[in-house]
């Protein structure tokens, strides 16, 4: 397993051009802040209208918490499957790389939100984190997803901060996608075109799942092995 490293999450550069592009950082700051474990991975840390307000905007705010739970939800999800030690070869090195990001973007919205960021759920993978062939599956499921939750919110976003931040990430996620369909065996890639999904179908999928839980003892009568 080679160390995991922000050249190798951003091998061809794609981030912190994005992030110059969008005005939000220089390319150079970008790496820096990167490289030091910041929450500047996906550009918030060093957004200059975040700084000057306090904070995001109500709206802003609300999507960004929106972002927050779903990778509060995938930073468990790859979390779990790292410590249940079910995954075997490339889907065990990808669970490690994987889970790493995500928990990396956890920590960026939280520090961007400060008080405002909503709370850890609960979480009862109904041990999909301990079948190889079922992590992969919902591996697929999250990472898609992810990519049309992003996609679908980007737009609405009010912010050049909060929506350079978006992008960054949505790139990421769509990687991942590709990489966790590849694994799966499955196309990384059949459309021309990909459509969002809005707040509403994405949260009637997340709870259609289960999943996420405030009472996770009640849930077929014992306890998860990871609550977030």
């Amino acid at each position: 397993m080679q160390e995991l490293s922000f050249d190798r999450l951003d091998a061809d550069g794609a981030l912190a051009e994005a992030a110059e592009r969008a005005g939000v950082v220089s390319r150079g700051a970008f790496l820096a802040g990167a490289l030091g474990g910041s929450a500047a991975v996906v550009g918030l840390a060093a957004a200059p209208a975040a700084a000057q307000s306090g904070g995001p905007g109500a709206r802003d705010a609300s999507i960004l918490n929106y972002a927050l739970t779903l990778e509060y939800l995938q930073a468990a999800f790859y979390t779990e499957a790292e410590r249940m030690k079910a995954l075997r070869g490339r889907a065990a090195e990808a669970a490690q790389v994987v889970g790493a990001v995500e928990r990396a973007h956890v920590k960026a919205f939280r520090d961007v939100l400060g008080n405002k960021a909503v709370a850890r759920p609960s979480f009862d993978f109904q041990g999909t984190t301990e079948n190889q062939n079922a992590f992969l599956k919902t591996a697929v499921a999250f990472e898609d997803l992810a990519v049309e939750a992003y996609k679908g919110q980007a737009p609405r976003l009010q912010a050049n901060s909060a929506l350079a931040a978006a992008l960054s990430i949505h790139s990421v996620e769509a990687r991942h996608a590709a990489w966790m369909r590849y694994l799966f065996g499955v196309e990384p890639a059949t459309r021309a075109f990909d459509q969002p999904r809005s707040k509403q179908q994405i949260t009637r999928v997340v709870n259609s799942t289960n999943f996420i839980t405030s009472t996770p003892s009640t849930q077929r009568n014992r306890t998860p092995r990871y609550t977030g």
